[in-house]
């Protein structure tokens, strides 16, 4: 089975694009458990457009909070209780999963994402981006992963080359660099596609 679940070392550096990518490079079912803030649109959206995915891929989300919020709080303010239990990852043979955040962003305030991490047991790709500050970030996320247990696939990155960056990371994380997205403009499914092509290799998530 090919299932993968996506995390980041912040909010806003690429998750979702990597996510559309990597989904649509292997055909997968895409699920994101918790969606927080929909006045942009949801994220599965942006996913079924970019990967260019069926609609039966795009699977639903267990809790669609309306404000840009980390989940917990999110949740409470739409009046909410998010229940762990309901964010089993579902049993399809190709599936990414998509985080919110960074890995250790709260889903309610007794669990992290890192948590049900843990508890899934599947394994983890960070998406991190190349420029100042990825270091720490990157290491901090890899570190607070391993103290639980959590499976590490690989760290994708996403931004200009930084091949002193990239190299750092991976040697001192002791990870695999799977590989990095350049910038697109314009981000289209088809220079997405490209991108990953030429950034990725495909066996590497066989």
């Amino acid at each position: 089975m090919t299932r993968y679940v996506v995390t980041g070392t912040d909010t806003g550096i690429g998750k979702t694009v990597f996510s559309a990518a990597l989904a649509g490079a292997l055909r997968a079912h895409y699920w994101k458990p918790v969606q927080s803030g929909l006045d942009d649109g949801a994220d599965r959206d942006a996913v079924a457009a970019l990967a260019q995915l069926p609609p039966d891929l795009i699977l639903p989300e267990a809790y669609r909070l309306t404000q840009p919020l980390s989940p917990h709080r999110a949740a409470e303010l739409d009046g909410l209780q998010i229940d762990p239990a309901r964010l089993s990852p579902p049993d399809h043979e190709r599936l990414v999963v998509e985080g919110a955040g960074g890995a250790l962003v709260p889903i309610t305030r007794g669990t992290l994402y890192a948590d049900l991490f843990a508890w899934w047991n599947l394994p983890v790709i960070v998406v991190a981006r190349t420029a100042l500050g990825t270091i720490n970030h990157s290491l901090l996320t890899l570190e607070a992963l391993r103290a639980r247990g959590v499976p590490i696939h690989g760290i994708a990155f996403v931004g200009a080359e930084n091949a002193d960056n990239e190299q750092t990371i991976a040697a001192m994380g002791k990870v695999r660099r799977l590989g990095r997205l350049d910038p697109l403009d314009p981000l289209t499914p088809e220079t997405l596609a490209a991108a990953f092509a030429r950034g990725f290799a495909l066996e590497d998530f066989a």
